[in-house]
């Protein structure tokens, strides 16, 4: 008894923590890279934008003792130890940054800051998870930023057509669909001084859809003489699928037979999509088979004959997502 209930705590424990990651970045490229090969897009279109102040990679020097700091860029900082970047890439802390300086108005009433970084083409469906990391450029023990600073994720479901902003602050193009902003009221306590992280779950669409998401940097009586706007980072934005919605994609186009199986399985593509990739698994995650499709065809068949008898997991790669399905080797 107590063996069956080990595996069952550890079959449920696999399906509960069993996640496809859809997309991630984690700004550790240059910023030629960034907006080069990694097909990031900028655009200021702030009040009087400056031409020289867009979204670019940046990093500073984690300390092993407290510094005293003031809001200066993060790269000219140092701080304590518990202030290193989320996920470092090897020893490199980087993360995207942005600042006031994105306007060059010098009014007295202040401009408005409108300053965008935009993913390249992600496909998504409803369920899965956007994640990200945000923190002002300010190390304090109270909390208190000097100035007030706000970001908001968006998003456009307009695929490879979307229209980028154009036209100044207010304009959004087909980034119509506000998924997160941090410090709406542009207080000096709601933006946290310590990484922090961020989560929207995908919902409102007919199916899997390319998207782009929009992170805009949105700051109004902001710049040299404004009120508001200092300097944010940006860090680890990834989509994830949980494991419940894998499963229901694969529900939703995929069918496999026969289950149980003794040697031979056969998946095929509900809507003539065509299959990539099948990855067969233990419970433990562990990858015990993998087929290829190298014919672009929508159904392949996968031999599991020299496994042992039990339960696994079959994971497919195809044009429209990844989906997961439970199967039971006799």
């Amino acid at each position: 008894m107590m063996k069956k209930l080990l595996y069952l705590t550890m079959l449920v424990s696999f399906i509960a923590n069993s996640q496809t990651n859809v997309y991630n970045y984690g700004f550790a490229s240059p910023t030629a890279t960034m907006i080069g090969a990694d097909a990031w897009v900028r655009t200021n279109q702030s009040t009087s934008p400056s031409t020289t102040t867009l979204w670019t990679v940046a990093t500073y020097t984690a300390v092993t003792v407290s510094a005293t700091v003031s809001a200066t860029p993060f790269q000219n900082q140092t701080y304590t130890t518990g202030q290193t970047c989320p996920i470092p890439t090897g020893g490199n802390n980087s993360f995207a940054l942005v600042n006031y300086t994105s306007t060059t108005s010098t009014a007295a009433a202040g401009a408005t800051i409108s300053n965008w970084l935009i993913s390249p083409l992600v496909n998504v469906q409803n369920g899965d998870v956007v994640t990200f990391y945000s923190r002002i450029g300010k190390y304090s023990a109270t909390g208190a930023a000097s100035y007030a600073d706000n970001l908001e994720l968006r998003m456009s479901t307009n695929g490879a057509f979307t229209a980028d902003p154009t036209g100044g602050p207010a304009g959004l193009g087909d980034y119509t669909n506000l998924l997160v902003e941090i410090n709406p009221n542009l207080d000096l306590s709601s933006y946290p001084v310590a990484w922090t992280q961020y989560s929207y779950t995908v919902s409102g669409l007919t199916g899997p859809t390319d998207v782009k998401f929009g992170f805009r940097y949105y700051v109004t009586d902001a710049g040299l003489n404004g009120s508001n706007s200092d300097i944010i980072g940006l860090d680890s934005f990834s989509v994830d699928r949980p494991a419940a919605s894998a499963q229901s994609f694969f529900a939703n186009n995929f069918s496999i037979q026969p289950n149980p199986v003794s040697d031979v399985f056969s998946v095929t593509a509900k809507n003539n999509v065509a299959i990539e990739n099948i990855k067969v698994m233990d419970i433990n995650g562990r990858i015990v088979s993998e087929s290829n499709n190298t014919n672009g065809s929508d159904a392949m068949q996968v031999n599991i004959g020299e496994l042992n008898a039990g339960v696994y997991f079959v994971k497919v790669q195809s044009e429209l997502g990844v989906g997961t399905s439970k199967i039971i080797k006799k």
